[in-house]
């Protein structure tokens, strides 16, 4: 097992980071969990166990450090039955296909494929077993700009329905202080779908009992309408609804009128695939903020609603509404739908995302 603990200058601060072991999954692999710190208060704990972040401590406007999202000290924990049970995906990358695909089924080239429906007789974030249940190879990455873990993993075909020995890679960087990367490659050898995103949730001030404090800004004023959570295929114009959070507002301030609180995409406008802001969620009490940045088409906002009631970390309760999932991404169920933006990969192409999240303590009382 390599364990890495070395002091490192990275654009004049110092950052230090640690591999270390961290169990085995069921199947009797090595689970390990790097720990990255930047030197100014932001420090990232990822494992290869599901690509998970398990953990961000980033400081409040005193500078005092805290947890801010949702997950859990030890590996056995993410393989407990009592966490899989009503699995809310913490921390994770999901895929082969992030979000809903309606009844389980798609077509490419007129071969239909059959998935298995693990979510209300459609299939949610690549089925029964996805990306998140996988534990991947892994290599620490050093450079003289940036420093991270890329973590590798080859899918092979037909598994959980999905066409293509499909080889995945996922990198998590710092480059600079309170940023933290998230690139995402991917290559076919035959016509395949692939939606990835990471399902961190967020809370900036974990006492708080729920995110509906939190202030919300999302860059778009357009809804992917959806019936039980399955896209229509329109795209519609949400200014001055309940949805509607083109300007901060928090998000306890119109979700009583949404039965399941919010569970929504919202449509970019990026046609062309440039890393854009997507949503900046803060705190007023803490001062803490994050601000999210994607080349995706979409961002998927989930208040949590269905969050199980587990202890996390520092014997912190969760349950609903303790978190809000902020979800860079394609449209959910674009395999059905061909006047969404594509999320086709054939054999010679290579599929590039990239999501970043920069951390500060911009938010005002």
């Amino acid at each position: 097992m390599i364990k890495i603990n070395r002091l490192s200058l990275l654009k004049n601060h110092i950052m230090k980071h640690l591999l270390r072991p961290w169990g085995r999954d069921t199947e009797g692999r090595d689970l390990v969990l790097y720990t990255l710190d930047d030197g100014k208060g932001t420090v990232v704990s990822i494992s290869n166990y599901g690509g998970i972040i398990t953990s961000i401590r980033t400081p409040d406007r005193h500078g005092q450090s805290g947890e801010v999202v949702l997950g859990f000290d030890t590996a056995d924990a993410y393989l407990d039955e009592r966490y899989l049970a009503d699995c809310p995906y913490f921390g994770c990358i999901t895929g082969r296909y992030a979000g809903r695909i309606a009844c389980g089924k798609f077509s490419i080239g007129g071969e239909s494929y059959r998935l298995p429906l693990n979510n209300a007789g459609n299939t949610l974030h690549g089925g029964f077993r996805g990306f998140d249940k996988r534990t991947w190879d892994h290599q620490v990455i050093m450079t003289e700009d940036k420093y991270g873990l890329e973590l590798s993993y080859l899918s092979p075909h037909l598994e959980e329905g999905f066409p293509g020995n499909l080889q995945v890679k996922v990198t998590y960087m710092m480059s600079s202080p309170g940023a933290l990367t998230i690139k995402y490659q991917v290559t076919t050898d035959r016509p395949t779908v692939v939606n990835l995103t990471n399902h961190t949730y967020f809370n900036l001030n974990m006492p708080q009992p729920d995110i509906l404090g939190h202030r919300l800004r999302i860059f778009s004023n357009k809804n992917i309408e959806s019936s039980n959570l399955i896209p229509t295929g329109r795209i519609i114009d949400i200014t001055g609804t309940a949805l509607d959070f083109s300007e901060p507002k928090t998000i306890g301030r119109d979700i009583g009128r949404l039965p399941d609180g919010y569970d929504h995409g919202y449509a970019l406008e990026n046609e062309k695939g440039s890393l854009i802001p997507a949503a900046v969620l803060s705190e007023p009490l803490s001062g803490r903020q994050v601000e999210v940045f994607t080349d995706q088409p979409s961002v998927h906002i989930y208040t949590g609603y269905y969050i199980p009631a587990l202890t996390g970390h520092e014997g912190v309760q969760y349950g609903r509404c303790k978190g809000v999932a902020i979800e860079t991404q394609h449209y959910p169920d674009s395999p059905n739908h061909p006047g969404f933006p594509g999320t086709l990969l054939k054999p010679g192409e290579v599929f590039e995302s990239t999501t970043d999240y920069r951390f500060s303590t911009g938010a005002s009382k």
